[in-house]
């Protein structure tokens, strides 16, 4: 029986269907091993080379025809997601940047209804001026497709009392720019240095001129140096000595267009006679615009002011204010001319 047995074991241990269990087979989970939560979260998944390379274990022949594929896996090899290579050329159609062609304008560009003597004054070293009052008629009117509307503006302050001046500053070495312009704009202390013909002499009418801090700070401040930047607009606030009217508190703006300056100089605080307000704040303004033309640098202005009926019967003020307008448009000059100069140099 033992003998029996044993032939029996060796048998079985002899076979070809028996093989020596692997001890390494309990490290791979098998498709049916059962998998609890806490082996999923803590054992990271065996890593072969395709299992690496990100790829699903193979499938046969009969799989790959009969069953339908996974949605979400087989949409993202989808070739659609995934085209060929040519298909990743993209032509992006041709940037065109459009920069308008600067051409600088002539004197009669600007104004074409000017007469011959008109012309020839506005052009000439004295210039252009009119003077009206509210129900009449301005006569310096620009060419209406330009809109350089300075009346209009000057309308909403309702002034009573008109002045138009018109002027050319010739170029001399070299045609001026919008910088050049606007850099002797702000040679604000250089205001007092200009004088005018009055009974055969040089007249000063103003005493001082200066920026301050702002309305409310009129700590004077001295004028910067000459910039090498255009701002798109500016806003400074200046004090002005005059002789008879005393201090001047000004508001100064000035913006810039593509050809031209436009700067404008209001009060902002009564302007004052022997302690008698004159003109109420807000009720003087000037404006003058500049621009490069093909004769020179072109300098329109319109000044509006409101005095009331008693003041205007026994002041005439209008030749006063014209003078002052005259100061204006040589400071212009002189700083343009330091522009010149200082090219040269």
């Amino acid at each position: 029986m033992k003998i029996t047995l044993l032939f029996f074991l060796f048998f079985i241990c002899m076979s070809p269907l028996y093989t020596e269990p692997n001890p390494n087979e309990d490290i791979f989970l098998s498709e049916e091993s059962p998998h609890d939560e806490e082996a999923l979260a803590d054992d990271e998944p065996p890593h072969d080379e395709e299992t690496l390379a990100g790829d699903e274990p193979p499938r046969d022949e009969e799989t790959l025809a009969g069953d339908e594929p996974p949605h979400d896996k087989e949409i993202l090899v989808s070739s659609e997601l995934f085209p060929e290579e040519e298909d990743f050329i993209f032509n992006a159609p041709p940037l065109i940047i459009e920069v308008p062609v600067y051409t600088m304008r002539s004197f009669d560009d600007i104004f074409p209804s000017l007469t011959r003597r008109q012309r020839r004054l506005a052009l000439s070293e004295s210039g252009l001026k009119f003077y009206f009052e509210k129900d009449e008629s301005a006569r310096l009117i620009p060419n209406q497709d330009l809109e350089i509307d300075l009346l209009g503006t000057v309308m909403g302050k309702d002034p009573s009392h008109f002045i138009e001046a018109l002027a050319v500053v010739p170029y001399k070495t070299r045609e001026f720019d919008l910088l050049d312009i606007y850099n002797a704009l702000g040679r604000i202390e250089r205001i007092k240095n200009q004088s005018v013909l009055l009974n055969g002499r040089d007249y000063y009418i103003f005493t001082e001129s200066t920026r301050i801090e702002s309305s409310e700070n009129r700590r004077a401040v001295p004028d910067p140096s000459p910039s090498f930047l255009l701002p798109f607009s500016q806003t400074m606030y200046l004090r002005l000595r005059e002789i008879h009217f005393g201090d001047l508190y000004i508001r100064a703006e000035i913006s810039i267009s593509m050809l031209g300056i436009t700067y404008s100089m209001t009060n902002f605080t009564d302007i004052r006679y022997l302690f008698i307000p004159v003109l109420r704040a807000e009720r003087f303004i000037t404006i003058i615009y500049l621009e490069p033309v093909k004769e020179g640098v072109l300098i329109y202005s319109v000044t509006g002011f409101y005095l009331p009926g008693f003041i205007a019967d026994r002041a005439n003020l209008t030749p006063s204010i014209n003078r002052r307008i005259d100061v204006f448009i040589k400071w212009i000059t002189e700083g343009l001319k330091i522009q010149e100069d200082a090219a040269i140099e």
